[in-house]
């Protein structure tokens, strides 16, 4: 064999090993800019320098989209918006970055900050101020929607135990609207429009606060309304779901009254 023939095939694969090389360079390096720029960003952001802190992570989101860093650039925009009080840009920013990178790792600091920012956004302080009724409550159900979501989705997320914390205390606001309702139909000895919004209370609202007393209110709208079996059934519940309440004595001696009485209307008389 021609020494040229046994020289070829080695100097080919020669060639080949620097070329993957020399394409490997580059690429390591972009990662390494990518890094380096986005924890300037970041300090940038820690520091509260947010005019500095939106210009290099807009730099390093568009100039560095292949790069795990550009990703992490766009959450870390949403937080800024969140730290400057635009709380609505702030959810807008990280629900887009939720649909876009749904497999990143921090897809559920995402989910949760979006929630987070309606709840942020919404009037939860002095609860009486104006009265619940009063109140535009629109941002509250977003951010109940968004815990809710949050927490079915993630349930072993670290943010997970403060998710539901605050989905309490959004429902408990929610459910007051339709506490008051009751409370209108109920003076007015509508009974059935009363039911309906106990009804709505504890299906919208489940595990509120005011779920227990709206289960003992509903067995009396539904005596009322001359609707026995489902008086029973809701004393039952309110037995099984919150043996410590303090309706739970009064539930049970009423449930057995439910079972020995007549059962024609004319014949039955609530007891208050």
């Amino acid at each position: 064999m021609h020494p040229w023939n046994r020289i070829w095939p080695i100097a080919a694969a020669a060639a080949l090993a620097l070329g993957a090389c020399a394409k490997k360079a580059p690429a390591v390096k972009y990662e390494s800019q990518a890094e380096q720029e986005y924890a300037a960003g970041v300090d940038a952001l820690d520091s509260r320098d947010f005019p500095d802190a939106q210009k290099i992570l807009e730099r390093v989101r568009t100039k560095y989209p292949y790069s795990k860093f550009g990703a992490l650039a766009e959450l870390r925009l949403a937080d800024l918006r969140y730290e400057q009080g635009k709380f609505i840009e702030a959810a807008d920013a990280y629900q887009g970055f939720v649909k876009i990178h749904p497999s990143n790792p921090q897809v559920d600091y995402a989910a949760y900050r979006a929630a987070m920012s309606r709840w942020a956004d919404a009037p939860t302080e002095f609860f009486l101020f104006p009265p619940v009724h009063e109140r535009d409550l629109a941002q509250i159900a977003k951010a109940a929607d968004g815990l809710a979501s949050f927490v079915e989705k993630f349930p072993g997320s670290r943010y997970a135990p403060d998710a539901r914390e605050k989905l309490a205390k959004a429902r408990g606001i929610l459910a007051e609207r339709d506490w008051y309702a009751f409370e209108f139909y109920k003076k007015r000895e509508k009974w059935q429009g009363a039911a309906f919004r106990l009804e709505k209370l504890m299906q919208d609202y489940p595990g509120s606060a005011r779920e227990p007393e709206a289960l003992w209110q509903l067995a009396d709208m539904y005596l009322k309304l001359t609707e026995r079996f489902k008086a029973q059934r809701t004393l039952q519940t309110l037995i099984v779901k919150y043996p410590t309440s303090a309706q739970r004595g009064n539930a049970e001696k009423l449930l057995v009254d439910l079972r020995t009485r007549p059962e024609h209307p004319e014949l039955w008389k609530t007891p208050w």
